[in-house]
């Protein structure tokens, strides 16, 4: 249903002032644009709201009882209208991004911290889904925008490049390479690992990285988190792949991270968000936080 805005307006207007003269130039327009506003409104409900003589205006039973529902309806409108622009103006509202869980440990915290700190009154809900995810996510607007790997995108996408997280081995204190700076990946080939398994995004990008003639390594556990890698790690299990983004520093005093050479594979993490997408006041300013942090 289409509410007339103008029409209510001119009728209240009519009501309050007494006459279709004084009404318009209160409202600042013609009698002639006053008369049809309120015939519109008339037309459109079909029914007669004033009744108008060559020497008086007064409202029809109809007209009375309306009045102060049309009063309501045009307080009501502009209140929500004033919040809306108020809440513009100071970045106020709440904010739904979407993510990859391990953006999430290191990347993250630090900004949100940022962001409750200037707009404590926003709330913040964070979708941690895969890569793949975190597109559908942003396209079904589920989220105004998200942050995942550089990947070919939905032509209904656009991506601004963020960071290189690079992988890193991750091993316990007591592991034979735990002492190490950095290690080349053939020599990971006498060690049992837990490796991204095929559901996860990152998998891909270490097949292609390493290519055909990479070392044999011994996959002995595939996972879809690198959360749940680590905590095999911890565990002692085996030794792990995983971004560098995975290790929160000092959440796991025994696990040590070491640097993966010849060659070094890192990934790409890019903010993505519908093409000509408006975002909110409030989520534009988080995502100009991440930007900057970036």
């Amino acid at each position: 249903m289409k509410i007339d805005v103008f029409g209510v307006q001119a009728f209240i207007g009519i009501a309050e002032h007494g006459g279709f003269q004084k009404a318009a130039d209160a409202l600042h327009i013609t009698q002639t644009a006053l008369t049809r506003r309120l015939q519109n409104i008339e037309s459109f409900l079909g029914v007669k709201l004033v009744e108008r003589t060559t020497r008086s205006v007064a409202l029809t039973r109809v007209g009375q009882d309306f009045l102060p529902q049309a009063r309501r309806l045009l307080t009501e409108l502009s209140m929500a209208l004033f919040e809306i622009q108020e809440n513009g103006k100071a970045l106020r509202g709440d904010v739904s991004m979407a993510c990859v869980p391990t953006a999430g440990v290191q990347f993250l915290p630090r900004i949100i911290q940022q962001y409750s700190a200037r707009y404590p009154e926003n709330r913040i809900k964070i979708l941690d889904y895969s890569s793949e995810g975190v597109a559908d996510a942003v396209l079904r607007r589920e989220a105004e925008f998200g942050i995942h790997l550089a990947e070919p995108q939905h032509s209904e996408l656009e991506s601004v490049p963020l960071l290189q997280d690079r992988f890193v081995l991750i091993c316990r204190s007591d592991h034979a390479l735990a002492a190490k700076k950095s290690v080349p990946w053939r020599r990971l080939q006498p060690y049992p690992l837990i490796f991204a398994g095929a559901e996860s995004g990152n998998r891909p990008l270490l097949d292609l990285a390493l290519g055909k003639g990479a070392p044999a390594l011994q996959s002995f556990y595939e996972v879809q988190r690198s959360s749940t890698a680590v905590g095999l790690v911890a565990a002692g299990v085996a030794a792990a792949i995983v971004p560098s983004l995975a290790m929160q520093s000092g959440a796991y005093p025994t696990i040590k991270v070491v640097a993966l050479t010849e060659p070094v594979i890192s990934r790409e993490l890019v903010l993505v968000s519908r093409r000509k997408a408006q975002l909110s006041p409030a989520a534009q300013a988080l995502y100009a936080l991440i930007l900057k942090a970036a």
